[in-house]
């Protein structure tokens, strides 16, 4: 059994098996159940925006952003003043890390082929990866301007051939935030609107008088954001279900404890419930980590939240040997993994339950979140026991079809009749019999 040398949180057992099931006490962890406070507040503004379109969208700007433009769509002159006020170094970097995000985009797309088979005389079955045709991509303002969100939106929506994205952030100060906006032009957003919170994701979603609805809606948001997105699921397509955001390292004797410090806090910064845990198969450097982590947070500017995440969400779990490592890590199924071991990619081969996996300490989450082409839109709350992260694929339907000749049509029909006879479905059968009469002929 793993000895836990840390578990923070209130109603933690700190027990785990080699199984990796997990007992606590006292209800959800951080990526629980949505707030029924959170539940119905963003159920008012849907229904508000569903009824009253512009109007409504109107008002609830003014009252969580104090934000009423004449209009939220920024015309291209607007788009270019906000560009011109980011300095050259920034839109050289932003281009940077955009190309970098386009061209893995482009390399997942080229990987997704068409097919068409014969599958026995006659018959050609095949199926088309069909771009959806307009996607909403909500980018977050607040504290954490995320720039690189729209890359990951964005961009990666663009790199799967959809035809028009609208994208939506929150004003900053009372104005367009010139860093985000420059971002969104960059990544080739056909529309950009300076709106914030439910009132944007709705707007996008259900349409107004303004803004025409969308097929599917992408990027990460606060709690609202991502309960409307749960919300409106079914009515849209969504990317992800996201919870706050989680990062677990596995580390031996050989990884730096500074570097898992830096590492797990890096993560922690994100938000007070931000789980953080680290499995470590050398007690030595867990409890180095643990003294790095209490250090590094002495002149953290972020540790007015990642010391609370830390302190409430943080764990340390040590373990004999790294089978008994990758059992737990793929029971927490976490967002972000990273491995600071002798041989990372044993992990590599082993590991089945992960958002993003982040190999040897040459690489980092914040490489993921920013720069190095991966996508950082990703699994939490365990969902990566059934689910990547956000890709071209999401933004791409795949679709089937058939063609059968005269023969074959006659022959499948035959079975095919018999089968919905069996299923008492009559109308189906009759419609494989008119076939059969017509085509008998093709038989001979």
């Amino acid at each position: 059994m793993a000895e836990v040398l840390k578990a923070a949180r209130d109603g933690w057992t700190g027990a785990r098996t080699r199984s990796g099931r997990a007992t606590s006490e006292g209800g959800d962890r951080a990526n629980g159940a949505s707030d029924p406070a959170v539940v119905a507040t963003v159920a008012e503004i849907i229904g508000a925006v569903r009824e009253r379109g512009d109007a409504a969208v109107r008002e609830l700007s003014a009252r969580f952003d104090r934000w009423e433009p004449e209009s939220f769509r920024l015309t291209t002159e607007q788009i270019d003043a906000c560009v011109a006020q980011v300095s050259e170094q920034a839109l050289a970097d932003l281009r940077w890390c955009q190309e970098q995000v386009r061209a893995f985009a482009l390399a997942q797309r080229a990987s997704l082929h068409d097919v068409e088979v014969e599958t026995q005389p006659g018959v050609r079955l095949g199926h088309r990866h069909v771009p959806i045709a307009r996607v909403g991509a909500y980018i977050p303002g607040g504290r954490y301007p995320m720039i690189a969100s729209a890359a990951m939106s964005i961009l990666t929506a663009k790199a799967a051939g959809v035809e028009h994205v609208i994208a939506c952030t929150p004003p900053l100060d009372g104005a367009p935030p010139a860093l985000t906006v420059a971002a969104m032009q960059l990544a080739g957003a056909d529309e950009i609107h300076v709106l914030g919170g439910v009132q944007a994701v709705a707007a996008m979603a259900v349409g107004t008088e303004t803004i025409e609805r969308v097929d599917f809606l992408a990027g990460p948001g606060n709690a609202y954001v991502a309960e409307a997105k749960r919300q409106l699921f079914g009515e849209v397509g969504i990317d992800l279900f996201a919870g706050p955001t989680e990062i677990l390292v596995v580390a031996d004797e050989t990884a730096d404890p500074e570097i898992v410090a830096a590492d797990l806090l890096g993560q922690a910064e994100h938000g007070l419930t931000s789980p953080a845990a680290l499995i470590a198969t050398d007690a030595g450097l867990a409890r180095a980590a643990l003294a790095e982590i209490e250090r590094q947070l002495q002149t953290l500017p972020t540790a007015d939240v990642a010391g609370p995440a830390w302190r409430d969400y943080g764990e340390v779990h040590l373990v004999g040997d790294r089978e008994e490592a990758a059992a737990l890590a793929d029971a927490f199924a976490y967002e972000h993994v990273e491995i600071l071991t002798a041989e990372p990619r044993w992990f590599l081969d082993t590991l089945r339950q992960y958002g993003a996996l982040f190999l040897g300490e040459g690489t980092t989450v914040a490489y993921g979140d920013k720069a190095i082409g991966t996508n950082h839109v990703l699994p939490t709350a365990g969902a990566a026991r059934y689910t990547g992260g956000l890709w071209v694929g999401k933004f791409l339907k795949t679709v089937t079809y058939q063609e059968c000749d005269p023969a074959a049509s006659a022959r499948i029909g035959e079975i095919c009749a018999r089968q919905c006879r069996l299923e008492h479905f009559e109308g189906h059968a009759r419609s494989c019999d008119v076939r059969v009469r017509k085509y008998a002929g093709a038989l001979v």
